[in-house]
């Protein structure tokens, strides 16, 4: 075990675990904003056991998960928008998964692209790092347009309606 798997596991057991379980438990203003944190920290840890196990293709999931995790939590909100609105997550919460995001990334990609050199998988890593940081700032900016024009008792809001 090298330091990269030891930083891999160990925000695996203290990142994505608690995140998970968030995610998978509770009322929905709280499992919508933990998803998206997963899905960011799940990539963090792929693309740290990557260079851990020294398998430049092990960062393909890592950019798979970087462009389909906020499309996940972008249809969530599609889905849950009434219930978003009724009860709808806490705006310090959103603040700090999108802080946590802003932090976690860089901490995690930058030493990976001193490691990496320069190069294509310097370039892969950088994208992959800037779409985990967009994707959860347009995942946090949905949960708040969902929440502002989610159904009310008057129909469907636009661009929201079921048929």
């Amino acid at each position: 075990m090298n330091g990269w798997t030891t930083a891999g596991t160990a925000l695996l057991l203290c990142g994505v675990v608690p995140a998970g379980y968030g995610a998978a438990t509770g009322p929905v203003r709280r499992r919508v904003p933990a998803q998206n944190l997963v899905t960011t920290l799940l990539s963090l840890v792929v693309l740290l056991l990557a260079q851990g196990y020294g398998r430049p293709a092990y960062v393909d999931p890592a950019l798979v998960l970087a462009v389909l995790g906020p499309a996940g939590t972008l249809l969530y909100v599609r889905l849950l928008a009434d219930r978003l609105a009724d009860r709808p997550p806490r705006p310090r919460s959103l603040l700090t998964v999108t802080a946590l995001t802003y932090v976690a990334v860089p901490a995690v990609v930058l030493p990976l692209c001193v490691a990496a050199g320069p190069g294509r998988a310097l370039v892969k890593l950088l994208v992959i790092g800037v779409l985990l940081m967009m994707g959860s700032r347009v995942a946090a900016r949905a949960v708040t347009a969902a929440v502002s024009t989610g159904h009310g008792p008057t129909g469907a809001a636009e661009g929201m309606s079921d048929g």
